[in-house]
């Protein structure tokens, strides 16, 4: 077969398979091009997700008839400007969302697509084309600015469009393209209408974290924290979800570099690096970062889509982020998402309890002095635990005693107004410490929050030097398998550092001398087994930081406080006043909640009060 030159149309049919993969991404195209000419007010028309009409206006700077027939050739742009366009050019300086000129001749080509422009002052043209044949060229009436219609989208394309999924999918991509660009534009009025039915809509000035809150979830703005880091010419900011404000996918997840949103793969392990040990492993943090670069350090040419960047420095911007959310996650303190108590305030309400049945003698049963009959059996008290219960319609008269303690202190309590968590007041099920606070009601899981507190000791302590080690009297063998062993004694060295202290002992066995000291007196052997499995789960997956972290998360978990300890009213505090001085503290190394709060507006409604 003899090489010869492919026609127009086809190449155009071409080009769309690499720029217009659906709805979402010709929308994304327009969207920017929009921005691009300068507008301050887009809005978005979608009609069964896109596949059947997309139409985006602008009050933009507009295009004269000339200009509306060069736009639609391609490689053809007003974007890239004459400094660029030289041999000497650097096309990196590009500070435009697009430049490649091949979005709209590639639209076209797959679509009924129809640009009606007019610049201020001037007079409005419009121009059809249908899947690459002019149509229409003539003149129209609009207010300055630009407005494209692409409809039937694969229409003539079959093998196209049968891969396309449901309205309902390609909505939601559509949306989310209109939500990361109204968020990285914040000073543009965006609005967004589906089937007649107005779904998005934000005004124009709003400030970042303002508009991301309106754009993602509004419980964001009291759920995060700021991001505010710049280093050698970089600058990051943005905001950040707490670890336990988390969801189950990462698609709420927003990047964007110098204003361009991406989906880089860098940018998003070093967030999962950066939130490491404070989030359940299947959950993702809900973040909204904005990275400016110099234009010289990064390429946004390295995808037909531009989704994707490549950063001369990755090592730097790495670092960058995670440190950036480190540093704003540690001043965050002890703070928790604090989710409505809504959903779980239906457990608390009280039902009607049915009375006894009152007896001949007119009184209320035995239990108010009343007689009771001569034959009737005495009712047995219910089996220990089945107590009074939430939602509970038995009669609870033989309630088994609460599964609480009351310790006698007769030193003055502390004022609950001099600390943000709160005044210990008891203990209940030897698991959950209550306390008081000036604005409510504290519960703290006593495993959870100490769990954490050894956890930033231990990372303390580690980089200060070493971890301290405790030497045990009399050096204790765990018997392993021996491809354990072999894991555990390849990282005897960095098992050193945290005070745990290992040697060989044989070929399936591993010998304890010394164990951290501030794991107290514990038990080496489940702490050994369970580091093993660990190494054994993670070791070639995880980079060294990694590892360490997951030693020391496993190690904090052995030593801490475990549910069904009995402590006292002092104890109870000297946890509470070092969880409010620790990073990390409201959640527990495996990202979950180590407090809660109910606020006392929520304990009035429990019993009826406004």
């Amino acid at each position: 077969m003899s090489i010869r030159r492919l026609p127009s149309h086809l190449v155009n049919r071409i080009a769309a398979g690499e720029v217009v993969e659906r709805p979402a991404s010709a929308l994304k195209e327009l969207v920017e091009n929009a921005i691009d000419s300068g507008a301050t007010r887009i809005s978005v028309v979608l009609a069964a997700g896109g596949v059947d009409r997309i139409e985006v206006a602008d009050d933009g700077c507009g295009m004269t008839p000339s200009e509306i027939a060069l736009a639609l050739e391609r490689h053809a742009t007003s974007k890239l400007p004459e400094s660029l366009l030289g041999e000497n050019g650097d096309i990196d300086c590009v500070a435009t969302l697009g430049f490649r000129g091949e979005a709209l001749p590639s639209i076209a080509s797959v679509a009924r697509l129809t640009i009606e422009s007019r610049p201020a002052g001037a007079e409005g043209w419009a121009r059809t084309i249908d899947n690459g044949a002019l149509e229409r060229d003539g003149p129209a009436a609009l207010p300055p600015g630009t407005r494209v219609v692409a409809e039937a989208l694969f229409a003539q394309v079959p093998a196209r469009r049968k891969f396309l999924r449901s309205a309902r999918s390609e909505y939601a991509a559509c949306l989310d393209v209109v939500r990361r660009l109204a968020m990285a534009r914040p000073d543009i009025a965006f609005s967004l209408e589906h089937d007649g039915r107005r779904t998005l809509s934000v005004a124009a000035a709003d400030s970042r974290p303002a508009r991301v809150a309106a754009l993602t979830d509004r419980a964001l703005a009291d759920n995060s924290v700021a991001i505010d880091l710049e280093r050698d010419g970089h600058v990051l900011g943005g905001v950040a979800g707490l670890p336990t404000f988390h969801r189950g996918v990462a698609d709420h997840q927003y990047l964007f570099v110098n204003g361009r949103p991406v989906r880089d793969r860098l940018l998003i392990g070093a967030i999962r690096g950066a939130y490491a040990e404070m989030m359940p492993r299947d959950r993702h943090a809900v973040v909204a970062l904005f990275l400016d670069v110099p234009p010289s350090e990064v390429d946004v040419n390295v995808h037909p889509a531009k989704t994707e960047v490549r950063f001369r420095d990755p090592a730097l911007v790495r670092g960058m982020i995670v440190s950036g959310l480190r540093r704003a996650l540690d001043a965050a303190g002890h703070r928790v998402a604090h989710s409505a108590p809504a959903d779980i305030m239906a457990l608390w309400q009280q039902e009607y309890q049915h009375p006894l049945p009152a007896t001949e003698g007119g009184g209320g049963g035995a239990l108010f002095g009343g007689p009771l009959e001569p034959n009737a059996p005495t009712p047995s008290p219910p089996p220990m635990g089945e107590g009074l219960r939430l939602n509970d319609h038995r009669p609870t008269f033989f309630a088994a005693p609460p599964a609480a303690r009351a310790v006698p202190d007769w030193t003055p309590p502390p004022t609950a107004t001099d600390f943000p968590l709160g005044v210990a007041r008891g203990q209940v099920a030897k698991t959950y410490i209550v306390a008081e606070a000036a604005d409510g009601l504290v519960l703290v899981d006593q495993h959870a929050a100490h769990e954490r507190l050894v956890l930033e000791r231990m990372r303390a302590a580690l980089a200060g030097g070493r971890v301290a080690s405790q030497a045990l009297l009399i050096p204790e063998v765990v018997e392993l398998d021996e491809p354990a062993c072999d894991r555990l004694e390849a990282r005897v060295a960095e098992l050193a550092e945290f005070g745990l202290e290992l040697e060989r002992f044989g070929a399936r066995a591993m010998l304890v001398r010394a164990t951290p000291a501030l794991l107290g007196s514990g038990d080496p052997r489940g702490l050994v087994t369970d580091l093993a499995d660990e190494l054994a789960a993670y070791d070639e997956a995880l980079s060294l930081r990694e590892r360490l972290d997951a030693i020391a998360g496993t190690m904090a978990c052995h030593g801490s406080v475990r549910a069904g300890r009995v402590l006292s009213p002092a104890e109870m505090n000297a946890l509470l006043r070092e969880m409010e001085v620790t990073p990390h503290s409201g959640q527990c190394n495996h990202g979950r909640p180590t407090w809660v709060k109910l606020d006392l507006k929520s304990v009035a409604k429990l019993f009826g009060r406004s």
